[in-house]
């Protein structure tokens, strides 16, 4: 069950949510932050592999830790961290949504990865993703989504932060650090 904001106040006031930024509705309000870092487009035909971080890492332009608009054009896709950290307890998870008004000029705010689970300690970093025809200019600052939170059901696994992400630093994916070959070839 999604939590209202009278609920999601009381944990804040227990200290059981840490979010210093402000609600919308039932739910926290998700503003964009630094740094904010662009892909690049890479060469047709070009292929990176998930196994290799150093591939993956090509994707992505230096982040930009001051920055007042960027423009991210048709098909093109940013990271930017959310401007205020949080902090999820043990009971609690939650689930992102592009705010309604820029989805319909084209923005995606989190692409295909919603879930904030129980134990987040840090700054988000949404997935900005251009589906409009048209570049859009997007400014630090700018409100651009809402995180709905709700209790956890039934026994609850050990929470902890998550060693990759959260921190500030690399906001591109670590999947090949978190995950790497040996792991999985035979």
């Amino acid at each position: 069950m999604v939590l209202t904001a009278g609920e999601i106040t009381r944990l804040i006031e227990a200290d059981e949510v840490g979010w210093p930024g402000k609600l919308r509705g039932d739910g926290l309000l998700l503003c964009l932050g630094a740094p904010v870092q662009l892909l690049v487009a890479t060469a047709p035909g070009a292929i990176v592999d998930l196994a290799d971080q150093a591939s993956i890492n090509q994707l992505y332009q230096p982040p930009r830790k001051r920055w007042d608009s960027c423009e991210i054009p048709p098909g093109g896709m940013a990271l930017c961290q959310v401007d205020q950290p949080l902090r999820l307890g043990p009971g609690q998870a939650g689930a992102i949504g592009t705010l309604s008004h820029l989805a319909r000029v084209g923005l995606a705010t989190h692409v295909t990865s919603p879930w904030v689970l129980p134990g987040w300690n840090g700054h988000l970093t949404l997935e900005l993703h251009n589906v409009s025809p048209a570049t859009l200019r997007i400014r630090c600052g700018m409100p651009v989504a809402r995180l709905v939170l709700f209790n956890m059901d039934g026994s609850i696994t050990h929470a902890s932060a998550h060693p990759f992400y959260g921190g500030g630093g690399h906001l591109g994916s670590r999947y090949a650090d978190e995950f790497p070959a040996h792991d999985y070839q035979g």
